[in-house]
């Protein structure tokens, strides 16, 4: 039994219409110029935090990795 085809949407057509939509809403944001923004990452996120303790150095060691002097 097929139904007619008229003003109901199926679930294909809404999906195809959907994706179409989205799509075109995706592109336009993309394709708009926007100004570039430089990401400053702060004091705290420039700090050294890798540190060369015991048990990073055991990894090393087990691992087979040379040690640094």
């Amino acid at each position: 039994m097929r139904e007619t085809p008229g003003t109901v949407l199926s679930r294909r057509n809404f999906l195809r219409a959907f994706g179409g939509a989205s799509t075109t809403a995706v592109a336009a944001v993309a394709l708009t110029p926007q100004e570039a923004q430089a990401y400053d990452p702060g004091a705290d996120e420039m700090r050294a935090r890798y540190q060369e303790t015991d048990h990073v150095k055991a990894f090393y060691r087990v691992n087979s990795y040379p040690l640094k002097k």
